[in-house]
């Protein structure tokens, strides 16, 4: 769906252009910022109302009060997902049937109401400035945000599915369709992975029709695989050098960042992979499905495919994962949204910057270069438990937040 109140250049090539230095050359900006908040049923808010401008917004109070929901809501009208759980049933308030949550988006000079109706179980409803639209992900793109949140430690930490999660919600939030892809890719793995299991179960031979209908899932996955693979290529590509421009601003003392991909297809992958498109990946896929399928049989599961990969993170010659401190696996993860701010700006909108509860987390000297690095967007969202926490180079408007209640202070 289009959206109203910024054109801007149509983007060619696999991805922005970025000099040696790692500086990305932006697409002219377009200033997008959050002007209203609207929550009915929202987690632990029956009803708030947040007049929001452009610049630094702080919400500050106690933990447990509520200022996360806040910032989450937000998120959430941008993705259409938590960055703290997995599931909607927790957003909604403890005896209500359903939440709706609405953000009056300003684009340039236009404003744009969006209002998300959440129904666990159920479909989720979506209305663009009061009319329904088909299917809620038709409104993805309309407002882009980059969260910072204690969670993130997980994407240097944690198992591969976070960092591939991170990669697809990056992809999403540049092209929308990417949320279609994904959707067909995972219908089709459970589809896949429900017949292998089926086999395994019977432990013997399959017979003619198993094999017959499982290659037909066969090329399934590997046309809807190879162009999330694809995609995801180009993606680290362009992160790559803005990772490691962003790291070395974090943490100019330690060894330099960088990113790497590692494919189920191993060596099939072909030399210049950023380049690789859908129609040269998918036979390469379906010939390693072919080769892992007595395998996939005997053990009931996909083993192909870009549910199995892993984006590598390191600093220097070593794996960040189970080597980096706890100050660079923070730097690290900072970095990698830092990179996500600066490749969705290029892409000539500017998203809002969302920073949950992070500051706590830094030693001065990182806090300093983070708010330094944040400061020139358009729209920054931070909750802190204390207004010390806050650098003194992200004053602004500031809320109190405590047994539910939002309260301007200034």
């Amino acid at each position: 769906m289009p959206v109203d109140g910024c054109s801007r250049p149509a983007r060619t090539g696999r991805g922005p252009r970025v000099d040696r230095d790692g500086r990305i050359a932006a697409l002219p900006s377009c200033s997008v910022h959050v002007a209203h908040l609207s929550l009915q049923d929202f987690r632990s808010y029956a009803t708030a109302e947040i007049a929001l401008a452009p610049g630094v917004t702080v919400f500050v109070g106690p933990n447990g009060q509520g200022k996360t929901n806040l910032v989450e809501a937000i998120g959430y009208v941008a993705a259409h997902a938590s960055h703290r759980v997995a599931t909607d049933a927790p957003l909604i308030r403890q005896g209500a049937p359903r939440a709706i949550v609405r953000a009056g988006v300003v684009r340039e000079d236009r404003r744009a109401l969006i209002e998300l109706e959440i129904n666990p179980g159920k479909s989720n409803r979506a209305r663009l400035n009061r009319s329904p639209v088909p299917r809620p992900r038709e409104i993805l793109g309309m407002l882009r945000t980059v969260l910072f949140a204690p969670e993130d430690l997980a994407l240097v930490k944690g198992d591969p599915g976070e960092r591939r999660r991170f990669l697809d919600e990056l992809l999403t939030a540049r092209a929308p369709r990417f949320a279609g892809v994904r959707a067909d890719y995972d219908r089709v793995l459970k589809q896949r992975n429900a017949l292998l299991k089926s086999a395994a179960a019977h432990r013997r031979a399959p017979g003619p029709e198993v094999l017959a209908t499982l290659d037909v899932w066969d090329s399934h996955l590997a046309r809807t695989g190879a162009e999330l693979l694809a995609a995801r290529l180009g993606l680290v590509a362009d992160l790559g050098p803005l990772v490691a421009k962003a790291y070395s601003a974090l943490a100019p003392s330690s060894g330099a960042a960088s990113l790497g991909y590692r494919s189920s297809l191993g060596e099939r992958l072909p030399a210049g992979p950023e380049r690789a498109g859908r129609d040269e990946l998918a036979p390469l896929m379906e010939e390693a499905l072919r080769e892992a399928r007595k395998q996939e049989l005997e053990r009931g599961v996909s083993l192909v495919g870009p549910h199995r990969d892993e984006l590598v993170l390191q600093l220097g010659e070593m794996p960040a994962r189970g080597y980096a401190s706890h100050g660079e696996s923070w730097s690290f993860a900072l970095a990698l949204r830092l990179a996500a701010f600066e490749l969705l700006r290029a892409d000539g909108d500017d998203p809002v910057l969302i920073l949950d509860d992070v500051f706590a987390e830094l030693d001065t000297g990182r806090r300093r270069r983070l708010a330094e690095l944040v400061a020139p967007a358009e729209q920054v969202l931070i909750t802190a438990a204390v207004p010390e926490d806050v650098p003194a180079e992200l004053s602004g408007a500031s809320f109190t937040v405590e047994d539910g209640e939002v309260k301007r202070e200034r």
